[in-house]
Formats: structure tokens, C-alpha cells, sequence
């Protein structure tokens, strides 16, 4: 359902709903812990909605499951995508996201990478800069050269 709303591009619901399962918001209080009754480092394969057992966790460790999330956040919802050695980062955020960073490896090199929204849409990149330079396609082209290279994705609509 998250990667559903990530492709209509509507970032607020993708993020509502990654929220939901994610288990650190099961956690924040002594209150929630006692609901939630499993790991909150864990993503739990079920949260109970009966009324007896409403907001309690089930099926932790389930194979697969924390890998499933990892890569709907990153992918559908922050938009970092790799094909070969080419790098697209076209997110689907909720608005009221102004800015994100990520610091990515490959190989030797390191790509520190800014996302920037200042229109604050949920989805459409107007301009990528790599090194400051503008890619016309938007694609990364990975190098291993052992250069730190800066990112710059800005968000919006337009030219």
C-alpha cells in the first residue's frame, strides 16, 4: 500500500502509513511498550486491532520483513534508486519536508546527497547537480575515483 501511494505520488499518505508499522514509534513512551508487548527495534509482521490486543505487535523476526521496509523508505519514499552504476533520486515525500540528506558509498567514492523542497511538493524533481554541474537526465553516473562528490536534487515543478 506504501509503494501504491509512493507511484501516485502522494507522499503524505506514504509516509502516514510507513509510520504506522514502524517500530520505533511502538516504543516512544512506557505506555506504548506495554501496548505494543515485542521489540521496538523489530518490525512486526502484524499489530493487532482486536479490541483486547489493539496496538500489540506479533510475528517479530519475520524473514524478510525488515528488508521489505528498509527498501520501501528508501526507494518509494526517499526515492534512491540504483540501476547499474547510475544513481536516479526522485523522492515522494510528505510537503511539509523542506530537506533530507544522504550519504552514500560506492566503492571508493562518497556521495553526500541534498535533497531540497523548496516548493514543498511531495513528488517531481525540477533539477539534479552533480558536483554542481546540472544533469540534463537527472541520472548519476557512479565513479569510483576516491572523490567525495556533492549532490544536489531540488524538488518541484517546472524549470
Amino acid at each position: 500500500m506504501i509503494m501504491a501511494f509512493a507511484k501516485l505520488g502522494v507522499g503524505n499518505k506514504a509516509a502516514e502509513l510507513f509510520n504506522l508499522i514502524n517500530p520505533i514509534n511502538h516504543g516512544r513512551t512506557w505506555i506504548e511498550l506495554s501496548r505494543y508487548k515485542v521489540e521496538p527495534y523489530v518490525i512486526a509482521a502484524d499489530v493487532y486491532s482486536a479490541p483486547l490486543h489493539a496496538g500489540r505487535g506479533g510475528w517479530t523476526w519475520y524473514t524478510g520483513s525488515a528488508a521489505w521496509m528498509y527498501r520501501v523508505g528508501l526507494e518509494h519514499i526517499l526515492g534512491f534508486k540504483l540501476e547499474g552504476d547510475c544513481l536516479l533520486v526522485d523522492p515522494c515525500i510528505p510537503q511539509w519536508w523542506n530537506k533530507f540528506e544522504i550519504c552514500y558509498n560506492y566503492k571508493s567514492s562518497t556521495y553526500h546527497i541534498v535533497v531540497d523542497n523548496p516548493q514543498g511538493v511531495s513528488k517531481g524533481v525540477r533539477t539534479v547537480l552533480l558536483d554542481g554541474q546540472k544533469l540534463p537526465d537527472g541520472k548519476i553516473r557512479l565513479a569510483d575515483d576516491g572523490i567525495r562528490h556533492e549532490v544536489r536534487v531540488i524538488m518541484g515543478t517546472g524549470t
